[in-house]
């Protein structure tokens, strides 16, 4: 189960990065038209139902990873520190963010507002993301490109 997990929230992790990023240059692209058409609020929809998914398999992820073991002392192991408090903890604060973005963007009355709540929410979620994830060149943390 651990390695069907594990690999469903690898590969996600692709997918809700492009998805992040196609978001981000939509809302900064459309602010100009002065429209806010289904095809806008269908993608940051996506983006965010995508990212929830991702959280959730991620949390599953907590009870089975051995990357992630409250053992004594687990503050002072780099990488149990990053999987049990770090990761999760910024992961969580990210999509909290690009969320209550995507809210406040909905029930705004102006159009522009919208586009820039959510290009705002979503880029500061997306570099969340992106120091957050452990990529394969981050020292002791065991990520893999796929």
């Amino acid at each position: 189960m651990y390695n069907i997990l594990n690999g469903a929230h690898s590969g996600l992790r692709w997918i809700a990065l492009i998805l992040l990023i196609i978001a981000i240059f939509n809302a900064a692209a459309s602010s100009k038209s002065g429209k806010y058409a289904k095809k806008d609020k269908m993608l940051n929809l996506f983006t965010m139902v995508v990212l929830h998914i991702q959280l959730l398999i991620g949390l599953g992820l907590m009870f089975l990873s051995p990357k992630v073991q409250y053992v004594d002392e687990w503050m002072k192991s780099k990488m149990y520190r990053f999987y049990g408090l770090e990761h999760v903890l910024m992961m969580l604060l990210a999509i909290a963010i690009i969320t209550i973005g995507r809210k406040r963007a909905e029930s705004a009355a102006a159009i522009n507002t919208r586009h820039r709540r959510i290009l705002v929410s979503y880029t500061i979620g997306l570099l969340i993301i992106l120091a957050m994830i452990p990529w394969p060149f981050r020292e002791a943390l065991g990520g893999k490109w796929f």
